[in-house]
């Protein structure tokens, strides 16, 4: 089968197209032939080498992906029998495994990490779904705030911010939201109640709505200090990209780590239904062949996407 892999650390035209031996499903798994592979930022780290450390026991290739969408097309002894041959299915997918990542024709994933595709999507528009919409409800879940609690998102215009915003909404939070000038009827469009400017300001900016601060922030910008005066004393802030702070005034730093909710099916599920009732909003900025999947690198890395792009596969 085809994928596309890396052997040693590098630029984008380290990523090259392999032919690898077709995986077999084995006990609790499942086969997928996949047509659609999101590209996103910890891809980009697998290939910089941002996730060595966590390699260090699989030997090269290294497939990259965390996000899938295919066919099931072989089901392991013992596979969930909520699952069948030829259903059109999503998956979070988790690269440090010897198996590798999302980037390949043909894909075996745990059945637990496998739910339908949203209906009525197309596989691009599915595979922009799981890993970042998973790692907003992880945030959110964290924060535990109440309902009718305020929340920050800085990054509102990104796939995890942006999702972030939505869930929020549906959780009955009020949310002040960041963007730049041109992305704010896009995040107003998300849900955001309050939308400020994005910067090294931002934490003043949200302060002047919520003089006392919120009681929990989603760090989507990765601003990780600038951001935490935005919170109230003794609130809450989850970082996306592993920083554990410190943090002043009591504020409790939390980093997500979305491989935690990877055999959670039931979330999981809950996003596709949400993605099907229009809570979530799937956003395809370009699809590319497979074999470009360098130049996806070389787009990511640029910035101002709004929208995930997506390898196919097909």
């Amino acid at each position: 089968m085809k994928a596309i892999a890396l052997t040693t650390y590098g630029g984008p035209g380290v990523l090259r197209e392999l032919e690898l031996p077709t995986p077999e499903a084995g006990p609790g798994e499942v086969r997928i032939r996949v047509h659609a592979a999101a590209v996103n930022p910890t891809d980009v780290m697998l290939r910089t080498g941002g996730h060595a450390a966590r390699m260090r026991d699989v030997p090269p290739p290294y497939v990259p992906g965390m996000d899938a969408a295919g066919v099931i097309d072989q089901l392991g002894p013992g596979a969930d029998g909520r699952l069948s041959v030829g259903q059109r299915v999503v998956a979070l997918v988790m690269f440090t495994r010897p198996q590798g990542g999302a980037y390949a024709e043909q894909i075996v994933v745990p059945a637990e990490s496998v739910v339908p595709a949203p209906a009525g999507t197309d596989h691009a528009e599915a595979s922009t779904l799981l890993m970042n919409a998973a790692t907003a409800r992880l945030a959110l879940d964290t924060l535990a705030l109440p309902k009718g609690a305020t929340v920050a998102v800085t990054g509102a215009a990104g796939a995890v911010g942006g999702y972030t915003v939505e869930l929020a909404k549906a959780d009955g939070l009020t949310v002040v939201a960041d963007a730049a000038p041109h992305d704010r009827d896009l995040v107003r469009g998300f849900g955001a109640d309050h939308v400020v400017d994005r910067g090294a300001d931002v934490a003043a900016r949200i302060r002047r709505l919520t003089p006392d601060g919120v009681p929990g922030l989603v760090d989507g910008s990765d601003q990780r200090e600038e951001t935490v005066p935005a919170v109230a004393d003794g609130g809450a802030f989850v970082a996306l990209r592993g920083w554990q702070g410190p943090a002043e005034r009591g504020v409790t730093v939390t980093p997500v780590i979305v491989a935690s909710v990877r055999a959670d099916t039931a979330l999981l599920d809950t996003l596709r239904r949400q993605a099907e009732q229009g809570v979530l909003s799937l956003r395809v900025a370009k699809v590319l062949p497979a074999s470009d999947a360098a130049e996806a690198h070389r787009l990511l890395e640029a910035g101002g996407l709004r929208g995930r792009l997506v390898l196919d596969f097909s």
